[in-house]
């Protein structure tokens, strides 16, 4: 329902993070109501190839994410698949937790294996992203950055967006 409710007066695409462990069963529950970007965790997924193509069907994005304990290698047989890769650079459970300095390696890793591939989907990290991140994985190679905390507990979430932004293209030496 919040969704189709949102659908209905966005101006910018809804993108979907199933954290779930039944999104083979309820993914069309989510482009059913409007979702445009749909993202699934590869540990939670018994047929992740089926779900991306369900939602490219539909004519939607789709995409895999990973945990932090799961080897980068789980998305090899998926990331031509995909348009989306998002990496978790915390445990996923709760907001405020402290970003893994490994996330950075990670995605470097990912960069080289959708290179080998000759795909590149777009690199997304959630988790920890603050403006002392921000430098580090857009130098890794990502591109779409997930920040709760840094923003919403701010006491001007406003500039606290700007300045992640400013930092995020701050070249990293």
């Amino acid at each position: 329902p919040v969704i189709k409710a949102l659908k209905r007066v966005a101006t910018v695409p809804l993108d979907v993070h199933l954290m779930i462990d039944n999104a083979d069963e309820t993914v069309q529950w989510y482009l059913d109501a409007g979702a445009d970007i749909v993202v699934v965790h590869i540990e939670a997924c018994n047929h992740v190839h089926r779900i991306v193509q369900t939602v490219h069907a539909a004519g939607r994005l789709a995409g895999v994410s990973l945990n932090p304990g799961t080897p980068v290698s789980a998305i090899e047989g998926i990331i031509a698949e995909v348009d989306f890769i998002l990496v978790m650079s915390v445990n996923p459970g709760f907001g405020g937790q402290a970003f893994i300095p490994s996330t950075v390696a990670r995605i470097e890793a990912i960069v080289r294996m959708a290179q080998s591939y000759g795909v590149a989907p777009r690199i997304a990290v959630d988790g920890g992203i603050d403006t002392g991140t921000a430098p580090l994985v857009v130098a890794a190679g990502a591109s779409v950055l997930v920040a709760g905390s840094a923003v919403f507990c701010a006491e001007d979430p406003a500039a606290a967006l700007a300045a992640i932004r400013a930092a995020a293209v701050t070249k990293v030496v």
